[in-house]
């Protein structure tokens, strides 16, 4: 019974390390091959809601979608943040600056400052990114299938200007029992002035 456990144990542990090299190896490829790709799915004018500094809603607009060339994003954006929006990498659990972050304020697009998330409905999730339970405005994000890796998944972007902000799934709290998994170079915390 030793000798299985020792083995299972083994084995596991090669599984393991062998997903990790692959996902770095994804990573390292779509940097590698991507920088020529600039899709826009949708051009025209879009829909957001706007807010002020503290989280108060001012208005509704139609405003023109934020478009901009890979060099342009790459020169305002550290290299993982462009990794994940402009290509939709995942940053490694446990390591963005927002998933611990418990103060009160708003979650912003890093991309474009567009208001995304409140942190009055972010939860704890123990995944390791930062996780809400609604979007500030159902305007302000889109939702996009996705069936990278073989799974079907539902993407989250932010509609002022395309950026990949990471996946929602249905197993969150009450009240929308939705969790909106998010990367956390992806997001800009602003921290509520008292």
């Amino acid at each position: 019974m030793n000798e299985i456990t020792r083995r299972g144990f083994i084995y596991s542990a090669a599984m393991l390390g062998g997903v990790g090299v692959l996902l770095g190896v994804e990573r390292v490829c779509s940097s590698a091959f991507a920088d020529g790709v600039e899709p826009h799915e949708n051009s025209g004018p879009v829909r957001i809601v706007k807010f002020s500094a503290d989280g108060v809603a001012l208005e509704a607009a139609t405003v023109p979608k934020v478009l901009k060339t890979a060099a342009e994003w790459k020169s305002q954006l550290t290299a993982l943040q462009f990794d994940v929006t402009r290509r939709a990498a995942t940053e490694f659990a446990f390591s963005g600056a927002l998933h611990d972050e418990h103060r009160d304020g708003l979650y912003r697009c890093i991309d474009c400052d567009d208001a995304l998330f409140d942190s009055k409905t972010k939860f704890d999730s123990g995944t390791g990114w930062p996780s809400f339970y609604e979007p500030i405005a159902k305007e302000n994000v889109r939702e996009k299938k996705d069936i990278s890796f073989g799974v079907a998944r539902t993407e989250i972007k932010c509609t002022l200007c395309d950026a990949h902000l990471g996946h929602v799934f249905t197993d969150g709290p009450r009240p929308t029992g939705l969790r909106y998994c998010m990367n956390s170079a992806a997001l800009r915390f602003i921290p509520r002035q008292a």
